[in-house]
């Protein structure tokens, strides 16, 4: 039997997010305006150009995207996609495996928040075969924007209870998996953590035994991408792992 694939540094996620092309009603090309509960993302621009454009208590902004660019936003942030050239972005996420486990939640309209059924029903991505259907990831991204376009409406006209009711939705939604994503920080984050305070007790007390058990890993992208909420994503995973429900 083969050794484990040791997590990525920090038990992250890395994943190649290729900006859906498609225009909205709005007349922007991109992904689904959503929101992290416990994770920070990071966008590394590598191609493209584009746009990010987020909303948080501090009011609505949008940055220019070009190749080069860093730019990362916590959780809370409601944040969209903007494809306005080719946009190829490295996705750095926190907590590798909560967005999968459904840390996020997309801005649909109220009435497919109230209860984490409605809402599974929105955002699935099952075609008429059981499939995943572009044509449903494109459908749920409108209906996502149709969403954040009235919480930002609300937001420029001074209301400044949009985005917390939002805000209050997406908790209510997540709150019966906070026992799953204790376990997987716990098995990720938090043991990456506690495996370096290790290291440096050892190492105060002059002990370089874990020096010798280093190992060297690489991962390739997967082949062919999934229909993620911004984009076709490759995520970076080991070939044995469980296969891969998009969250970001």
């Amino acid at each position: 039997m083969s050794a484990p694939v040791p997590e990525l540094p920090g038990a992250v996620g890395i994943s190649r997010l290729a900006v859906y092309p498609w225009q909205s009603v709005d007349g922007l090309h991109g992904g689904s305006p959503h929101v992290h509960t416990a994770c920070t993302e990071c966008y590394v621009v590598v191609g493209g150009r584009g746009e990010l454009h987020t909303l948080t208590a501090d009011g609505p902004q949008e940055r220019e995207l070009h190749p080069g660019d860093v730019v990362w936003f916590t959780p809370g942030t409601v944040h969209r996609a903007v494809n306005t050239g080719d946009l190829d972005v490295v996705v750095v996420m926190q907590n590798s495996g909560l967005p999968e486990a459904g840390d996020a939640v997309m801005t649909f309209p109220p009435e497919h928040l109230v209860s984490p059924e409605a809402y599974a029903a929105a955002a699935s991505l099952a075609g008429p075969d059981g499939s995943p259907s572009p044509d449903r990831a494109r459908a749920r991204r409108d209906l996502a924007v149709e969403g954040y376009a009235r919480i930002l409406r609300r937001t420029c006209d001074g209301d400044g209870s949009a985005l917390a009711e939002f805000h209050a939705a997406a908790a209510a939604l997540v709150r019966h998996r906070v026992a799953e994503f204790r376990r997987r920080v716990e098995e990720g984050a938090a043991a990456a953590a506690r495996a370096t305070d290790e290291q440096l007790n050892a190492l105060a007390a002059g002990d370089a035994a874990h020096l010798r058990r280093a190992t060297v890993t690489g991962l390739s992208r997967r082949e062919r991408p999934v229909l993620g909420m911004c984009g076709f994503l490759s995520p970076y995973l080991p070939a044995d792992a469980p296969s891969f429900t998009p969250g970001s």
